[in-house]
């Protein structure tokens, strides 16, 4: 049996819930902040998909999957195939307007086919230029070298991605979780699954506190 996914539960039959401020808020409320997670129809490393699409829910928002295809992505726990997930939208030219954030998740394949996909370059490069918050994780950043927005900026990846951003005209720092302010968009970024606990807490307060701006009438 396919395990169920991120986007299987739907945020808006949610009653009630909490922020991490213990704050009650409503459906209305989930609704009003949309987060995308970006990925290929196969390759996303499934931890990095869930624990951070887990985090969004429990910040009170409305987590979006955003994919090149429609129908479900597959999942992989390294090189084995894992759980497969409900797209929520498929890319046709989009920018970051109908959307308040973005995840960007890893694994090897997911960002590698995403670089290839001028949709998916063209939708991350969105949000930089929109100034909207973006958190990528392990070897997502491809997907920002290609895009052109690490320059400049300072982030950190999956190690082998160092000389990439490096060329691309970032810098490229070995720790847990980097926040780079730098440019109008704030852009969070990890190693690895295990720096999940801390990107996920770092993202969610960043983008909290983007909020105040609004989102975009599409």
């Amino acid at each position: 049996m396919t395990p169920p996914g991120p986007g299987d539960h739907d945020p808006r039959e949610q009653r009630r819930t909490t922020t991490k401020h213990d704050e009650p808020t409503t459906v209305k409320d989930v609704n009003l902040v949309r987060i995308a997670f970006l990925m290929a129809p196969e390759g996303v490393e499934e931890i990095e998909l869930t624990e951070p699409w887990k985090a969004v829910q429990g910040a009170g928002w409305n987590p979006q999957l955003v994919s090149t295809q429609a129908g479900r992505i597959q999942a992989f726990n390294h090189l084995d195939k894992a759980g497969t997930y409900p797209v929520d939208h498929v890319l046709a030219g989009d920018t970051a307007d109908a959307f308040d954030a973005l995840v960007l998740p890893g694994g090897v394949a997911n960002p590698d086919a995403l670089r290839m996909d001028e949709r998916a370059v063209g939708f991350i490069r969105s949000f930089f230029e929109a100034g909207k918050p973006v958190a990528a994780i392990c070897h997502a950043p491809w997907t920002l070298v290609e895009a052109d927005v690490v320059r400049g900026r300072t982030l950190t990846s999956w190690p082998s991605l160092a000389t990439d951003i490096r060329n691309a005209g970032g810098t490229w720092v070995d720790e847990k979780v980097s926040v780079c302010h730098e440019g109008p968009a704030t852009l969070v970024t990890s190693r690895k699954p295990d720096d999940l606990d801390a990107f996920c807490t770092t993202f969610v307060a960043e983008f909290a506190g983007g909020q105040d701006s609004g989102r975009d009438t599409p």
